[in-house]
């Protein structure tokens, strides 16, 4: 089977062992931070390992592209080995290309915090 050159993180995802690991939209680099809104123009992507509890804080490089931040944005996520991705909102292109890696969307429309949302997924 070949790799489609376009998104070729997306298709070899699941090659790679799977952990529980959530991405979380974020506006800075700390736990302080406030969730983004934006999933694709998301300023930094906060990634949670729930089995360590460690987190990584990776800058995204697609928040100011013209085209494609979403896309672009999955495929750096899935680089990761995310199973979930929590932001303020989707796009419509979004929710297919997710569903077709298996990776849950959650949905927050609250203020909250970084730290807040970990908790929050520590509870569950």
């Amino acid at each position: 089977m070949q790799t489609p050159t376009r998104y070729p993180l997306l298709v070899t995802r699941y090659q790679k062992t799977t952990l529980m690991k959530i991405a979380i939209t974020s506006t800075g680099n700390t736990l302080e931070s406030k969730l983004d809104e934006r999933f694709g123009r998301a300023a930094w992507f906060v990634i949670y390992d729930k089995e360590s509890k460690s987190t990584e804080f990776v800058p995204n490089p697609n928040k100011d592209v013209e085209q494609g931040a979403g896309p672009a944005s999955v495929e750096l996520v899935a680089s990761r080995n995310v199973n979930k991705i929590v932001s303020g909102e989707f796009g419509a292109k979004i929710k297919p290309l997710l569903d077709s890696l298996k990776i849950q969307m959650i949905v927050v429309k609250e203020n909250k915090t970084v730290n807040e949302i970990i908790n929050m997924l520590n509870h569950k």
